[in-house]
């Protein structure tokens, strides 16, 4: 099995959030990779990653970076693989990192997802390559409905509290 989907990160303190990302691409069965390489203490490194993703047959990758946060857009500038950059809150309330994530210059896009956010940079990974892939649609599909069915039931149990003044 060849990973599709690489998580990446500047640092290995990154991994209790991205683990996260890791948990759900394992759910959808989808085969990752996981490194720490960082764009300001290993450049060659990040570099040759970036540079042999597709041929290595990744199709997405996922980068998280604290602070100043710029191995997305690094990695992003030396590859047509889909970056997805996930700040992570290390300084400055996680400001930077988005900051440093979000404002790219025109022709090296990073899709940026929320603060800490990993879960949901799986579930656009996920997304992307299920535009080719009928199987993972159908189970990306399957994962949209029951978020669904999960707020019915969370409505259904508030329903059972009863005051006074509460308006139904």
């Amino acid at each position: 099995m060849k990973p599709i989907v690489t998580i990446i990160m500047g640092s290995t303190s990154d991994w209790p959030v991205m683990e996260d990302a890791a948990k759900f691409l394992n759910d959808m069965e989808i085969p990752f990779e996981i490194m720490a390489l960082s764009a300001h203490r290993t450049p060659e490194l990040v570099e040759e990653f970036a540079k042999n993703a597709f041929t290595r047959g990744i199709r997405v990758i996922i980068a998280a970076a604290g602070m100043a946060a710029h191995l997305p857009g690094v990695i992003a500038s030396l590859t047509p693989v889909p970056v997805i950059g996930v700040p992570i809150k290390s300084s400055l309330e996680g400001l930077d990192s988005i900051l440093s994530i979000l404002q790219m210059p025109p022709g090296i896009p990073v899709a940026t997802v929320a603060l800490n956010g990993a879960r949901n940079a799986a579930i656009l990974a996920t997304q992307i390559l299920a535009t080719t892939d009928k199987s993972l649609m159908n189970k990306i599909i399957h994962f949209k409905e029951d978020l669904k069915d999960k707020v019915e039931k969370a409505n259904n149990e508030l329903a059972k509290h009863s005051y006074r003044f509460r308006v139904y």
